[in-house]
């Protein structure tokens, strides 16, 4: 009887590409995994079976050169690479083993192996249910049952992996082997990420020379659970519930510093581990990610960047003829003199203008100028401004100076000591805030968002401009995210209040990267006195984006549209939170709504509205940026699904039950307090 071990094994790992060629005392993975089994009394043979692609074709080198039997089959049908591999070395009995299993207990195999072949099984597990540690999996079945599955198999899934169709075959004597110690599936000793690898190594550096096996590892496990911990957060078999884009997200945790470009994109703030991460297309307000999966984005297109929808095709047209033309050159373009002569027909009471790509850019650039020009170098601000240096130093006073203004606990390590005492933070509609500043600091300049969640009251705008023009201050108003969402132009045109500076940015390229700093001549003009100056902000695809998205947005008269769009939508969360007697704030920028539970269980229930709408096609949370590709059918669509949620949570006496019983991972972290 020819008793085969075969290890599938790849490079191409989504997680953790080249997973087996990480070394574990001087191996390969591959190469310790195999000298393991090496000790099996029982095996006559191991097979590796990996990928026919060229991503493995070094891998397939390495094995040859290490005179490893190996096979290459189907990439994406590993049922029938395992077929295959059996047949050409003709197999009666198989063991199947994974290559990201280092730890592989022999001893273990071995035995299992006796009991399949003196019971006269035609299938064994050790993991079904799983009782023993992930890692030492081990499945054994024979060449006919193989065979069968590779012959009858439909769906993907049975052919994606092996077992599952084997597993369904009736009439078979099949047997699972459970673990006489106990249950310990929780403890992990699997590779599918870099914080596993490390884990093994350590385990295998304390073991030193001693034997490594699941009874070794258990007891060692009940003394020591501390040294599990990390190793504890992954879930079992979590790869094979993760998409493409759940699983480069895992990826860029270790290589991108912070894990991605921006903070309100982090899937943790949405639907750990579970949200799909990554786009592939975009058009309207639907999303295609990795997988192929379409989803209609009532969250926050593109954080704010696309009124007109994505792929607009009256900007990207545009844009496109610039790519073909060139986007870059020694020269200037001269759309920048046209997108600033439209700027400033918006704005009749400005200037001048200056661009950037970024909103942190353009308000420091604002900030930078209104210094120059009122000579003093504090500044007083409300809102959210950028992650620069000038904003974060306000934590240098106070550790807890931005929790009114954007998040709680929000770390500021890198930023000069010597800014502390220059930036201080005021409360929205709070004047008695601003005037105690002003009495005692010599704040040379005022940026402020002119409405975030909640209208201004009180006058509070006309006083704002009055202390502003009473003591000499230049005053910034940051329109990064307000602006042309009510009107065509800033929102301050709304309340009739004219600053000094404005800043536009976010939706003025409807998803191509383009800021404005808009003012007054006697500050603008101060930059003759300073240097303000980058080679991207020279590129062309900014402007001419603007020029388009402007021109559309004027035409369709977008702001009335998305206004309009988001009263309904107001409206409907008012009707249905009434309805289930769910108490709810709602409050956002008419075409920026926002709800927010309130109970202490708030991010729990925002989570569990984010899992449900995924599962109904929609990128969902309590923030909805509208555009003007939201359409009425779409819009009832997402109001019918959320109207279910909220009758679900209504059942519940306890809302961390939710957590408990419905959400599939962990709450959602909190976020920006605008989008909360």
């Amino acid at each position: 009887m020819n008793i085969f071990a075969i290890i599938q094994s790849r490079v191409t790992s989504e997680r953790f590409p080249n997973k087996v060629r990480q070394k574990i005392s001087n191996k390969y993975l591959y190469e310790y995994l195999h000298d393991r089994l090496l000790k099996s009394k029982i095996l006559n043979k191991i097979i590796f079976v990996i990928p026919n692609n060229k991503k493995n074709n070094s891998f397939y080198k390495d094995l040859k050169k290490k005179k490893f039997n190996v096979f290459k089959g189907s990439e994406y049908n590993v049922l029938n690479r395992y077929y295959k591999a059996a047949k050409n070395f003709k197999a009666d009995v198989i063991v199947r083993i994974t290559g990201d299993c280092p730890l592989i207990d022999v001893s273990l195999m071995d035995k299992m192996l006796f009991k399949f072949i003196e019971k006269k099984f035609d299938f064994m597990s050790n993991n079904d249910p799983a009782t023993y540690p992930d890692g030492l999996d081990i499945e054994i079945f024979k060449f006919k049952l193989l065979e069968k599955a590779n012959f009858s198999a439909r769906d993907n899934y049975d052919k994606e992996h092996v077992t599952p169709y084997i597993k369904k075959i009736k009439n078979i004597k099949k047997f699972n082997y459970k673990n006489n110690l106990g249950d310990f599936s929780k403890i992990r000793l699997t590779v599918d990420e870099k914080t596993d690898i490390e884990f093994i190594k350590k385990l295998v550096k304390k073991f030193g020379n001693k034997s490594i096996n699941c009874k070794t590892i258990i007891n060692f496990y009940k003394k020591n659970k501390k040294f599990f911990k990390t190793s504890l957060l992954i879930n079992r078999n979590e790869g094979s519930s993760l998409q493409k884009g759940q699983k480069l997200w895992v990826r860029a945790k270790d290589i991108i510093a912070g894990n991605n470009m921006l903070f309100s994109k982090k899937s943790e703030l949405f639907l750990p581990k579970y949200w799909p991460a990554y786009y592939k297309k975009t058009k309207g307000c639907e999303i295609t990610d990795l997988n192929g999966n379409k989803y209609y984005d009532l969250s926050l297109m593109g954080v704010g960047t696309n009124i007109l929808g994505y792929s607009n095709k009256q900007v990207d047209k545009k844009v496109m003829q610039v790519v073909k033309s060139g986007n870059m050159s020694t020269l200037n373009n001269p759309d920048e003199v046209t997108l600033a002569e439209m700027l400033l027909d918006i704005n009749k009471w400005a200037d001048q203008v200056k661009f950037a790509r970024t909103g942190a850019e353009a308000s420091t650039i604002a900030l930078r100028l209104a210094r120059a020009a009122s000579g003093k170098d504090n500044v007083a601000f409300c809102g959210y401004h950028g992650w620069h240096d000038w904003y974060l130093a306000s934590r240098l006073n106070n550790p807890d100076a931005l929790d009114t203004q954007l998040m709680a606990d929000l770390k500021s390590d890198g930023v000069p000591k010597y800014l502390k005492g220059t930036s201080f933070p005021f409360r929205y509609n709070n004047i008695s805030d601003l005037k105690k500043i002003i009495s005692y600091k010599k704040i040379g300049a005022i940026i402020m968002e002119v409405s975030r969640n909640i209208p201004p009251e009180n006058n509070f705008l006309q006083n704002v401009k009055n202390i502003a023009k009473k003591n000499n201050i230049v005053l910034i108003f940051d329109e990064c995210s307000s602006g042309f969402r009510e009107t065509y132009g800033g929102i301050n045109i709304k309340y009739n209040i004219i600053p000094d500076i404005i800043i536009f940015g976010k939706a003025l390229g409807n998803g191509y990267a383009i800021n404005a700093v808009v003012g007054k001549k006697s500050v603008m003009n101060k930059i003759d006195n300073t240097f303000i100056s980058s080679t991207f902000w020279t590129e062309r695809i900014g402007y001419v984006a603007g020029i388009a998205t402007l021109k559309e947005m004027k035409r369709l008269k977008s702001w009335k549209i998305i206004s309009s769009k988001g009263d309904f939508i107001k409206d409907e969360w008012k009707k249905i939170s009434d309805r289930y007697n769910l108490d709810i704030d709602i409050s956002g920028l008419r075409p920026m709504p926002s709800f927010k539970f309130n109970f202490k269980e708030h991010n729990i229930l925002k989570t569990f509205i984010t899992q449900e709408m995924l599962k109904k096609g929609f990128l969902a949370s309590n923030t909805i940026y509208l555009s003007v590709s939201h359409n009425e059918n779409i819009l009832k669509k997402y109001l019918y699904n959320l109207e279910k949620i909220f009758y679900k949570i209504s059942k519940f006496e306890n809302f961390n039950d939710i957590s408990k019983k419905l959400i599939s991972n962990f709450p959602a972290q909190s976020t920006f307090k605008r989008l909360n």
